[in-house]
């Protein structure tokens, strides 16, 4: 029901950066938090960041200072623009929508976007 649609990931460099987007449909209008994860290889997902549809952000430790989270709801559009990127940022990167039904919160998720950062 709910769509996301994810782009911007890619090679670059270390100290590079990177804008990722994500774009919601079906059912967007109901969508209360969103958020990106990632997963990197031989680890379990993890939290990235994620926004409320009020602006309230939340960033892992390792990505405070570089990544921004930011949301245009009028797109229903999600981004994380990623600065002073690492090596250790290299990993499967996951738009994820929260949409909550009464009392029960539905989750969905992207396709994943690869970010790969070289040394």
């Amino acid at each position: 029901q709910v769509q996301l649609v994810e782009s911007g990931g890619g090679l670059v460099q270390a100290g590079g950066s990177l804008r990722l987007s994500c774009a919601a449909s079906g059912g967007s209008s109901s969508i209360n938090v969103m958020g990106w994860y990632r997963q990197a290889p031989g680890k379990q997902r993890a939290l990235v960041a994620t926004i409320t549809n009020s602006g309230s952000t939340n960033y892992a430790d390792s990505v405070k200072g570089r990544f921004t989270i930011s949301r245009d709801n009028a797109k229903n559009t999600v981004y994380l623009r990623m600065n002073s990127l690492r090596p250790e940022d290299t990993a499967v990167y996951y738009c994820n929508a929260d949409r909550p039904l009464g009392t029960t919160i539905y989750r969905y998720w992207g396709q994943g976007t690869q970010v790969t950062v070289s040394s």
